[in-house]
């Protein structure tokens, strides 16, 4: 086959087109009766049923993986990359007490390699069909120079849809006395790497295929665990303690959720908080994973940058009163997401205290 003149610049159509060829059969785990039209269209098609709804509010996001990517790069495994874009932007429309709808994706890189590609876009799918939300539509770019070689970024879009009667709004639910409920993360999920990867790969000296004895793993392993979804816990959880008799009398257990993202808790609880609360986070009393151990015991990160960096093992946190908390907690840990109670909301200036 003659070479175009475009592939001889480093733009292959033709691969892109043999490609994206099996998108449908990658595709078909996350359709929903919604999705009109087909994956390849200019614009990705989603009819909202709104008899579903009395006054639907449609809540979206935007994220990266940030250099969580450099560890993929270096380890040659792409398949958890999509899963973590997914899971981030379905947290982040959880707090708000949203249900996913659908998702678009941005690929870009200097050579479309195909294995990576495929991976990509499995750990998508997988993480969309997890999360039942539509993978309608996105773009992937082949831009030689503008990337390093075997390097790409990667985008994310999510939209979700919340009744507005039932639209969670800490700033005018939560109150001095109720209780803040930690749940559990899986590792880093996808913040603070860079700082990360200086600690294990230049200050000490590791490589991705080091195995770390107190990790029980590599470390490129372990800084590759996908960001925990916790959409469908958030869902079930306001099913059953947020209870909606009509517009006007409603029972709400669950004020807030924070997803514990860069900022840490420093940073994303105060953006729930009323200007007259503060919240208090109790060090020690959930379990701090391995990987958070290892970087206080060697990377010489001031404790109180720890917790505006890292996520130090919450991945979300719940504010709930107080009289509901222990109810609560035993749901969350029955869904299998450990959980703990960490602190508490005090008078204040709208800000986290961790102590």
């Amino acid at each position: 086959m003659k070479q175009t003149a475009y592939a001889s610049a480093g733009v292959d159509i033709d691969l892109g087109n043999r490609v994206k060829a099996t998108l449908p059969q990658l595709l078909a785990a996350t359709r929903r009766r919604e999705v009109l039209g087909k994956v390849g269209g200019f614009g990705g098609l989603f009819a909202l049923d709104l008899k579903k709804y009395r006054e639907p509010v449609l809540v979206s996001s935007v994220d990266g993986v940030g250099t969580k990517l450099k560890i993929a790069f270096a380890m040659d495994r792409h398949d958890t990359i999509g899963a973590d874009l997914v899971n981030h932007c379905v947290n982040d429309i959880a707090v708000l007490g949203a249900e996913p709808l659908f998702f678009l994706d941005y690929l870009g890189t200097g050579k479309l390699e195909p294995h990576v590609f495929i991976e990509i876009i499995r750990g998508f799918a997988r993480a969309c069909a997890e999360n039942h939300c539509a993978l309608i539509g996105g773009e992937t770019a082949q831009m030689p120079g503008f990337y390093q070689a075997g390097e790409y970024d990667v985008s994310g879009t999510i939209v979700g849809v919340v009744e507005k009667s039932k639209m969670l709004n800490g700033q005018k639910t939560i109150r001095a006395g109720d209780a803040v409920i930690g749940i559990a993360s899986s590792g880093l999920h996808t913040n603070g790497y860079s700082l990360a990867r200086k600690i294990f790969f230049e200050q000490l000296g590791l490589t991705p295929a080091s195995r770390v004895p107190e990790l029980n793993n590599t470390i490129g392993d372990e800084l590759l665990k996908v960001h925990v979804s916790y959409g469908p816990l958030v869902q079930r959880l306001l099913k059953k303690f947020n209870i909606q008799h009509s517009t006007f009398n409603a029972q709400r257990s669950i004020k807030a959720f924070a997803h514990i993202t860069g900022g840490g808790f420093v940073d994303n609880i105060p953006r729930v908080l009323p200007g007259k609360c503060d919240v208090v986070i109790r060090k020690g009393s959930w379990e701090v994973l391995p990987i958070f151990k290892l970087i206080a015991a060697k990377g010489g990160v001031p404790d109180a940058e720890l917790y505006q960096v890292f996520n130090m093992g919450i991945g979300m946190v719940a504010i709930v009163s107080a009289d509901k908390a222990e109810a609560i907690l035993r749901f969350i840990r029955a869904q299998k997401h450990n959980a703990w109670l960490i602190g508490e909301v005090v008078k204040g200036q709208g800000i986290t205290r961790v102590q």
